[in-house]
């Protein structure tokens, strides 16, 4: 098996023969990844199931059909994303050619994460290739089969002398950072951005991270409830809660709470049966240590369970418990009468937890959410425009929507420092560099700035690089 170093050094060298430059090679490459998801697509499916039991409605909308639509659009756009971008001149550059050309970074190292083990590793891949980058991707150890699947089939689809599949844990992925890359791309916790950060400063790399966060959701003024209720339980409880997106806790008045509750109760049955742990739609905590972590959130919280609360650890589930809200065994859990300094209210939950915490006033939520740090998604549920404007106005997130809940990761998008998805992958991976194309015109002009320097030859050489005179003069 070849060391890092020889894996990387054979990229490189593919790299510097400019084989990834030729439009017509992404496209090849781009064309061999569409095959290698429509043919392996039920691989695929069983082994997001062995990982994470998704269902395979959720496998396919969210990793299959995600991919395959971010694909479609890079094979239909290359051409145009390719094409120099003009730029506007002034006097001194009007017979020149002024324009921004992508050009590829190089080898690029993408680390993707397990709860959307396919579509988080697929995407940014997708823009790499359309930049006409060499790639190494990891895949997250902890989605096991994902992983080894991936393993196995991109070699057999795409040119091995240009993409390779490191595998491994933590300390493989420390001593794979150890290595200079021309950009690193990496999707999950914070705590691990540090250490790539890190990694990254010792060769000056550039890194685009994707990071979690908080999301709140407030739901205030006057409400459907029951299509509120729809779509707060489908977003947070979409691939059991684990997703970056998900509404993490929700903002919303006593009254708002007694008329919601029996709304959410309702809603769980109809969506996962009166035995959610036997539901073919519920998905699994991905290992016992994340499994682990979560009960030991709820064992630390103050508040109070009224569905669920428990956890079947050889299952990896949480739920359990009849709660008095719902007549009913073993669903996701819904806790209320939350202090801002519960224990499920200082970190991330990733999971099928959703706390509700209280506010009088819209105002006081609004104060709620600026004291901690930016969320990476913010949704808000009202009938009321003046709600939905004055909640997105007064505050900051990596994302908001109104009235749903994890749609707007559909569309292309920016968060933690960067930006892809569409024409903003090919973006993130090229080099935007700026070129000017001169000819021996206009030298007469050209010598007001060859000493010896005057004070006229100044004050034209200023009106010269003016913007403008540009409009109206040649």
């Amino acid at each position: 098996m070849d060391t890092h170093r020889q894996v990387l050094d054979r990229l490189r060298s593919s790299f510097k023969s400019g084989v990834t430059i030729p439009e017509q090679f992404r496209r090849t490459q781009l064309s061999k990844l569409t095959a290698m998801i429509k043919e392996n697509e039920e691989l695929i499916l069983k082994a997001l199931h062995k990982d994470l039991a998704k269902p395979k409605f959720e496998a396919v909308l969210s990793e299959l059909d995600l991919v395959s639509n971010e694909l479609h659009c890079a094979t239909t756009n290359l051409s145009s994303w390719m094409k120099p971008e003009y730029v506007s001149k002034n006097l001194a550059t009007r017979l020149d050619d002024c324009f921004i050309r992508r050009e590829p970074l190089g080898v690029v190292l993408i680390i993707g994460p397990w709860n959307y083990p396919l579509q988080l590793l697929m995407v940014p891949l997708i823009g790499a290739i359309a930049a006409g980058n060499c790639v190494i991707i990891k895949p997250s150890e902890v989605s096991a089969a994902t992983d080894s699947l991936i393993a196995e089939l991109i070699p057999k689809y795409l040119s091995q002398d240009c993409y390779a599949v490191v595998r491994g844990g933590a300390e493989e992925t420390t001593a794979l950072l150890q290595n200079r890359f021309d950009h690193i791309f990496y999707t999950g916790s914070q705590t691990v951005a540090r250490s790539i950060m890190q990694a990254a400063l010792v060769h000056l790399t550039p890194v685009t991270l994707e990071l979690g966060g908080k999301c709140p959701c407030f739901i205030y003024g006057r409400v459907n409830m029951e299509a509120a209720a729809r779509r707060l339980v489908w977003a947070k409880f979409f691939n059991a809660g684990q997703s970056c997106v998900a509404p993490d806790y929700v903002l919303c008045t006593k009254a708002t709470l007694d008329s919601l509750l029996p709304a959410v109760c309702q809603v769980l049955e109809e969506f996962y049966s009166k035995e959610p742990q036997t539901s073919p739609d519920f998905s699994r905590i991905v290992s016992p240590k994340h499994w682990s972590r979560l009960m030991e959130l709820l064992k630390r919280s103050s508040s109070k369970v009224v569905v669920g609360g428990q956890g079947k650890e050889e299952d990896k589930y949480i739920g359990g418990l009849h709660g008095p809200m719902c007549g009913h065994s073993g669903s996701p859990t819904v806790v209320v009468d939350v202090a801002e300094d519960d224990a499920l209210m200082q970190e991330e939950i990733f999971g099928p937890i959703l706390p509700f915490i209280t506010m009088e006033s819209l105002e006081e939520g609004i104060e709620f959410v600026n004291r901690r740090e930016k969320a990476l998604a913010l949704y808000v549920f009202s009938d009321e425009s003046s709600v939905v404007n004055t909640v997105m106005e007064n505050t900051s997130s990596g994302g908001f929507c109104s009235n749903d809940g994890i749609l707007h990761m559909t569309l292309p998008r920016a968060s933690g420092w960067g930006s892809y998805h569409g024409h903003w992958g090919f973006e993130t991976f090229s080099h935007r560099r700026a070129c000017m194309l001169r000819g021996w015109a206009m030298e007469r002009l050209n010598g007001l700035r060859y000493p010896p320097y005057q004070e006229n030859k100044l004050s034209w050489l200023r009106w010269t690089a003016s913007p403008k005179p540009s409009c109206s003069l040649m």
